[in-house]
């Protein structure tokens, strides 16, 4: 049994209540409060059929899966949550320590905890979006994947290597203040370098290996649409290298946090 000191309970309670009220603080007073997470999150689906199923007529190939609109909608919506949840904790783990100098310059208060309150924040988001995809899915297919209950295989993994990012740029741009700018530059490539809002199947057959073995963004969203929609994995190799990325990402990613974070305090 895995045994917590007291200051270990403490700071989990601290941060837990970060990431509440980084939630709350995001809606504050709006009448639908965090009810427009599941807004957005409904308006993604409709919009996104739309513009790619009916407009673009993008079609789906998947073996046992019936292509129609509504299934590709919540197709692309399956690929959307992993990627909207690593790309939104970065960007905002990116200045979580510059807009917070009055937490960095109290020598009490647990630095460690900023950059995983963006990461925490944005995963709580995607799982309500996750729980609106399963009630989408039971409701148009009948049924659910037996896999559903594996997501935590994808989900271990996606928090790892957002987490060790988050450490990395939150530390850097201290630093670094262009950072913030050129990670959404960097983001904007790399959403076009994963298969979102098209199939793998419409990469050319010769790259689509590199585009597996070296962006594990791109095994997150190929599994996260296996795991809740297809019923099934694929790509067991491209996920032992993901889970590898993630786990050199958090330890490099916290190490340099770490060496970083006595500076911060003079640089703010």
């Amino acid at each position: 049994m895995l045994l917590l000191s007291d200051q270990q309970v403490k700071q989990l309670g601290l941060l837990r209540a970060l990431v509440v009220r980084d939630l709350e603080a995001k809606y504050k007073g709006s009448s639908l409060g965090n009810l427009w997470t599941i807004a957005h999150q409904i308006s993604q689906i409709f919009i996104y059929t739309y513009v790619f199923s009916i407009v673009l007529k993008v079609k789906l190939n998947l073996v046992g899966v019936d292509s129609n609109s509504f299934t590709f909608g919540l197709w692309l919506y399956a690929g959307l949550l992993p990627w909207t949840a690593i790309t939104n904790a970065l960007v905002q783990a990116s200045t979580v320590v510059l807009t917070q100098p009055n937490l960095v310059k109290k020598v009490v208060f647990p630095l460690g905890l900023l950059p995983l309150v963006p990461v925490l924040s944005a995963f709580m988001e995607s799982f309500a979006g996750f729980l609106l995809l399963v009630a989408m899915l039971a409701v148009s297919h009948q049924e659910l994947q037996l896999t559903l209950i594996l997501m935590p295989l994808i989900w271990i993994p996606q928090l790892l290597l957002t987490i060790g990012l988050s450490y990395l740029v939150a530390g850097l741009t201290v630093f670094i203040r262009d950072l913030a700018q050129s990670l959404l530059v960097v983001l904007s490539m790399l959403f076009y370098l994963t298969p979102i809002v098209s199939p793998l199947s419409a990469v050319p057959v010769e790259w689509r290996d590199w585009l597996l073995w070296l962006n594990p963004a791109a095994v997150v969203v190929e599994i996260y649409r296996e795991l809740a929609i297809v019923g099934q994995i694929t790509h067991w190799g491209e996920w032992l290298a993901t889970v590898g990325y993630s786990l050199v990402a958090y330890v490099v990613g916290r190490w340099v946090y770490r060496r970083l974070r006595p500076g911060f305090a003079d640089v703010l």
